[in-house]
């Protein structure tokens, strides 16, 4: 029911005791002074001030707004201090979730960097699929997902709903193999080559019948893969694939941590790619922290794409 202006001309009349000095000290006229007093009396519906030849006293009702307007103002200091300290990137938070192998390979880059750029931000970090973590987005409990497109040629599906996509890069896919298995010496190999093999999944999703693209292109030929065994740890897929289970098709990300019992084939131009997004909620402001994230991401990944050839050895 009141205003800043007349609460802080109020606190200064009662810390001088005259409206003249008040005028004086907020660089006001007096009759302006006195048209807020007179303003925030009638908000108040009591007299605030006994006015007399020698200056200005506060009555019982002024004693009380007293108290809690220094308490308001300095909250609204506060406030401001705060939004300050967001607006410069020295305050806030912002939350992210990312799924696993980006969690392995782009996460704890970002999260250094981050943090040494803007040590004062909150940043927290949770491992989510994107079938998880874009709900959460849209609900209001997470400012940033890093996201994959599902196989081609579905795209990103219904997980654009709502939320804008900043695409950081594309992702191929590799051949995981034992080393004594029959194609594991030849120089090259395309993803038709395997379609017949039984294949360890990397995947969270219950068992269910899968299909494998053989071509790029608009109407690749759908072929139903024979899976042997599904699971959402890397470390088990390559297990499998070590002990000759089965051959496994999985995302560069997921080549973070190699075994040494298993080789690693690039598909060439045959190999099935995803798209790797940071996702934010649509027409939504957001906040510096949340940009400054998302700017980063990408920084991140182009130094990923860079390292890429020097740090994967792959048969071709």
């Amino acid at each position: 029911m009141f205003e800043l202006r007349h609460l802080q001309v109020f606190r200064e009349v009662a810390r001088l005791g005259s409206l003249s000095a008040a005028a004086e000290s907020l660089a006001y006229t007096q009759p302006a002074v006195s048209q807020q007093m007179a303003a925030l009396e009638r908000r108040a519906g009591l007299p605030l001030l006994h006015r007399t030849t020698r200056g200005a006293r506060l009555t019982d009702a002024g004693e009380a707004l007293l108290r809690h307007a220094e308490s308001i103002l300095a909250e609204q200091t506060l406030a401001a201090r705060e939004l300050e300290a967001i607006a410069g990137l020295r305050g806030g938070r912002v939350r992210m979730a990312a799924f696993p192998t980006a969690a392995v390979a782009l996460v704890p880059a970002a999260v250094s960097l981050f943090s040494a750029r803007y040590p004062d931000v909150e940043l927290s970090v949770l491992e989510a699929e994107p079938e998880e973590a874009v709900p959460m987005l849209r609900a209001g409990e997470l400012e940033v997902a890093i996201v994959a497109a599902r196989n081609q040629p579905d795209g990103f599906g219904d997980l654009h709903e709502g939320v804008d996509l900043h695409h950081l890069f594309d992702e191929p896919r590799y051949a995981l193999l034992s080393p004594e298995h029959r194609l594991a010496r030849r120089k090259r190999l395309r993803l038709q080559d395997l379609a017949q093999e039984v294949r360890i999944e990397l995947a969270r999703t219950p068992i269910r019948q899968g299909r494998i693209y053989l071509a790029p292109g608009p109407e690749p030929a759908p072929r139903e893969p024979r899976i042997s065994y599904r699971s959402d740890d890397i470390n088990v897929v390559q297990a499998m694939v070590a002990v000759g289970a089965g051959i496994a098709v999985v995302p560069e990300l997921a080549l973070t941590n190699l075994r040494s019992d298993i080789t690693v084939h690039n598909l060439g131009r045959s190999a099935p790619m995803r798209t790797i997004a940071a996702a934010t909620v649509a027409r939504v402001h957001r906040t510096p922290a949340t940009l400054a994230l998302v700017e980063l991401l990408s920084e991140v990944s182009e130094a990923h794409l860079a390292t890429r050839k020097k740090t994967m050895t792959l048969a071709t």
